[in-house]
Parts: structure tokens; sequence; C-alpha cells
């Protein structure tokens, strides 16, 4: 009966003891995980993996199937449409930050375009539902992938002005100055990845007789330099600014 009474007494000092006001931890509420755009980007998880390109992989040929969007995390790649007669044609060199495939989100069922490496790439691929739940769930995914394709919708209208009013060598200074990043967030880089006069000549539309007559012309004026690497000096916007 003693050692009954005991064992009430110290539940008793146990309770006097606990602080006013303490909660069960099992009832403290949960702070909410800040969601990060770029972290849940570079992990592994449900509908979503990263692979690794080596240049002139292919991550997807126009006319597969379109049930996933793209992230490149590193590397450049390039975007080429061929007609029906056979001609091919370079639409877009695109970025870490860059998104691909999303015109899957719309409903389009194929790939209009061949997304090729140009450089050793990371790239994540997100599942075509995976995309949409996070959409709908994570603000600030919706916000960074709505921001994106403004950003996107407004290049298209720029180089869409640049192909209808300026001429093939204001086009291929424009090309070089966006390669190097300059106009772009984030800090210019000046010496570019390696890229054909032939893929040049596609991106502006033009032969690669006249690139070639415009690169060695910037060349002689000093504003690009090139042996082995392209180097794009910011003076090459004389030719974009110049009436």
């Amino acid at each position: 009966m003693a050692t009954m009474t005991k064992r009430a007494h110290v539940d008793k000092d146990a309770l006097e003891e606990e602080p006013r006001g303490a909660t069960n931890d099992n009832m403290t509420p949960k702070l909410k995980v800040v969601f990060d755009p770029k972290l849940f980007l570079s992990k592994v998880g449900k509908g979503r993996t990263i692979s690794e390109y080596r240049k002139n992989d292919v991550v997807f040929s126009q006319g597969d199937r379109g049930d996933a969007i793209f992230y490149i995390q590193k590397g450049k790649v390039k975007l080429t449409v061929v007609s029906n007669a056979g001609k091919e044609a370079v639409i877009a060199i695109l970025g870490p930050g860059d998104f691909l495939g999303e015109g899957c989100l719309a409903g389009r069922p194929v790939c209009l375009a061949t997304a090729t490496a140009m450089t050793e790439s990371s790239i994540v691929r997100l599942e075509k539902p995976a995309t949409i739940r996070v959409l709908h769930e994570e603000p600030a995914f919706s916000e960074m992938f709505v921001s994106y394709l403004l950003s996107r919708n407004m290049r298209i209208e720029e180089d869409l002005v640049d192909q209808l009013f300026n001429s093939s060598e204001k086009r291929l200074a424009r090309v070089l100055l966006l390669l190097a990043n300059f106009g772009k967030e984030g800090k210019p880089e000046p010496v570019i990845t390696k890229i054909s006069q032939e893929t040049l000549a596609e991106m502006i539309g033009t032969t690669r007789s006249r690139v070639s007559f415009f690169m060695n012309k910037f060349r002689k004026l000093g504003f690009i330099e090139y042996n082995g690497a392209l180097h794009i000096h910011s003076s090459l916007l004389n030719i974009v600014l110049h009436d």
C-alpha cells in the first residue's frame, strides 16, 4: 500500500513541475517547409528523373510522344525542325534554367522539334501528370514557370521582328550576343560554346557563306575572336544598334 502511495505522490509532483501551458509534443504544429523550385528540380522524385547527355545526344525527337517537359540544369541544347521537304532549321538554343517540351501541357500530343545536346548536359525530365500536380500545389513553382514562359514569349516576338526587319548581319550579331548571355539576367559569358557556321546560318535564315563573310568582318573590326573558342566582345552591340 505504501508503494502505491509513493507512486501517486511522484506522479503528482511531476504534474506540478510541468510548466503551465505546456503542450504534448505530438500536438505541436509542424512548420511547413518552404518550397524551393530549384531544389525540387535538382533531385530525383516521383515522376521526375535526371539524365546526363553527351555532345550530340538526342534528348527527344520531332514526332515523339509529348508526355513530359524537360529542364536544363547544365549545358546547352539545340532545338531543330525539319520540313517535309527535308530542310532543317534551328529554332532555338537553350541553356541552364530553360524548359523544353512545355507544349504537352497545352495538349500538344507530339514534339514539334528535335532537342540535341550541344555540350555535356544534365537535364531533368518531369512527366506531364507530375508537372501539372506541382503547378497546382506549389505557387512558387507556378510563378517560376509562368515567368519563364513570358520571357520565352518575349524572345520569340523579338526573333520574329528581327527576322522581318533586320539584315542578316544584324541578325547574326544579335544571335552571338544572346549566346554570350548579353542582355539577359546574370553575368555575360563572353566565351561561348563552339558552334558551327552552318548552325548559325540556320538560326538566322541565311547561307553559310554569308555567315563566314560577316564573321570575318566582325573579327577584323575586333568585335569577336575565335581560335577554337568563340570570344564575343560587348562592342558587337555597335552592329545591332547601328542604323
